[in-house]
């Protein structure tokens, strides 16, 4: 059997001192929204409470589906890059970045090669190459094939939105039939949801049907992502039956606010290709904020 747990939108904190150069560009909305909003609800402690939990688990790979930063300052992405270093290897530790994490123009960049070693897939080269495209990457841990695509992107102020695009779309299918062929379970990461609905406009994800129609035509057994800070499980088309979408609740939120609190996926893959058995455990950040409790247990495949 195969543990993965899955965690997003961990919105490191607190804020730098930033300087006036920083503070004009999108930045500066994004700091009074920091102020008057996220200090409130978003708390390290909790995230360190999670991550005891997940530990506790001993999963055998750590997926992270963005939004790592805030306002992806260079301080910011440094600082997220130890805190990699401490969560796990990037052997066993998986990411994508969220919007949060190409906050202004140039910051994408900078972020992938800072966490390089994380978004690196199994064929890409040993050292970062700006000239050459990351995502998709594939990465293979035992029985799972991880396929990490990109949505982010730098968006003009009080727009969050992500961009999924045909050249991802074609090399996302490429390996997803390399994956299917060599017979490992196929799991998609991305950041925002590739469903309609699930997000505000200005939040939302262009190429939603590209990747609908990538998934439809490739295959996958399971697509992981973020940025809604929710809880949820949606369905795609799949090549022989649907594909479940799951999303799930910021790292880092505390208890009393508008967003579930803090939690995580584990999911538990076993079989063989054509008859994989995929059982999904979500455990959530209790009351007091002090641990995690199991709350739902579901098999999405069987």
């Amino acid at each position: 059997m195969f543990k993965l747990a899955h965690i997003s939108d961990v919105h490191l904190g607190p804020l730098p001192k930033l300087t006036f150069r920083e503070l004009a560009s999108k930045r500066i909305t994004g700091f009074v929204n920091w102020h008057r909003n996220r200090r409130k609800h978003l708390f390290t402690d909790t995230l360190d409470v999670l991550l005891e939990d997940i530990e506790r688990q001993a999963p055998d790979h750590l997926a992270i589906t963005g939004d790592l930063v805030n306002l992806a300052t260079g301080i910011e992405i440094r600082a997220a890059a130890d805190w990699l270093e401490e969560v796990g290897s990037p052997e066993t530790t998986s990411v994508v970045p969220g919007n949060h994490d190409a906050y202004v123009a140039g910051a994408h960049d900078k972020a992938m090669n800072a966490w390089y070693g994380y978004v690196r897939g199994d064929n890409n080269p040993a050292a970062w190459d700006e000239e050459r495209k990351i995502f998709p990457y594939m990465r293979v841990r035992g029985p799972v094939a991880l396929i990490g695509c990109s949505t982010s992107i730098a968006t003009p102020p009080f727009s969050a939105s992500g961009y999924f695009g045909r050249r991802q779309a074609r090399e996302t299918v490429n390996m997803l039939r390399a994956a299917g062929e060599a017979g490992l379970f196929r799991i998609v990461l991305i950041h925002h949801p590739p469903i309609r609905g699930a997000t505000s406009p200005h939040k939302r994800m262009f190429g939603i049907r590209r990747f609908a129609a990538a998934i439809s035509s490739g295959g996958a057994e399971l697509v992981l992502h973020g940025h809604t800070h929710l809880n949820t499980t949606y369905w795609l088309r799949g090549q022989t039956r649907p594909v479940p979408v799951v999303g799930i609740a910021s790292a880092s939120q505390g208890p009393g606010g508008k967003k579930p609190p803090a939690a995580y996926n584990l999911f538990h893959i076993s079989g063989s290709a054509g008859a994989w058995h995929l059982e999904c455990e979500r455990y959530g950040l209790t009351p007091d904020g002090r641990e995690m409790a199991l709350e739902n247990r579901v098999t999405l495949l069987d």
